[in-house]
């Protein structure tokens, strides 16, 4: 599969590391450009460029940038890609964003509406990046981790559990985009390594 990636810390530069691995084609981009990726891409074979590159030539583009840079994205790239947002809102890193600070929307809702015609589906929040780097297991490993999926195109859902599978976690079904406050910080799934037992109860028993 053809993979882009926009961000290249933690969470993209782990990413890009497991994706390669796995044989996908990645495209690698962040804020800084190109030429700013030229580790990671001899690291990994992941080819480096810009943020537009990243998207066209891409059947899945992951983000994992600060919210508030989701704004100065060319949101014209997304429209008709599947977008996995793996990002989480904090206040104090991204500044005041009213509709998702009041929880009129969820993060991802917000970023869905941002990037009109992208078909967000949220996963890879909640998980460190050491972790998601370290400790996929096979299928049926007792120590396989779980990690919550929700969007609301059920063809998109899919396929990013399928992604997610892969990279060796077990994907639970985490309803639509305005449930996946169920998975953001503060709440019983967030950084907490559940099975998939775990992550149901914990996403059943989150408060708003």
């Amino acid at each position: 599969m053809r993979i882009g990636i926009i961000g290249s810390g933690n969470i993209g530069g782990t990413l890009t590391r497991r994706f390669t691995t796995l044989g996908h084609e990645v495209t690698v981009a962040n804020s800084r450009g190109p030429e700013s990726l030229a580790g990671l891409a001899a690291e990994t074979g992941a080819h480096p460029g810009t943020v537009q590159a990243a998207a066209e030539d891409s059947d899945v583009v992951v983000l994992a940038v600060p919210v508030r840079a989701v704004r100065d994205l060319p949101g014209e790239v997304f429209r008709g890609k599947v977008v996995i947002d793996a990002s989480n809102y904090y206040p104090q890193r991204d500044g005041l964003i009213p509709d998702i600070a009041d929880r009129s929307v969820t993060s991802s809702r917000w970023t869905a509406e941002v990037l009109d015609g992208a078909t967000v589906v949220k996963a890879f929040n909640n998980i460190v990046a050491q972790h998601l780097r370290d400790e996929g297991r096979p299928v049926g490993d007792d120590r396989r981790i779980a990690l919550p999926v929700a969007a609301d195109d059920p063809g998109a859902k899919q396929t990013v559990m399928g992604l997610v599978s892969e990279l060796g976690f077990d994907p639970v079904d985490a309803g639509t985009l305005d449930q996946s406050w169920r998975q953001q910080p503060d709440t019983p799934v967030y950084a907490t390594d559940h099975d998939a037992e775990g992550v149901r109860a914990g996403l059943a028993s989150a408060r708003p």
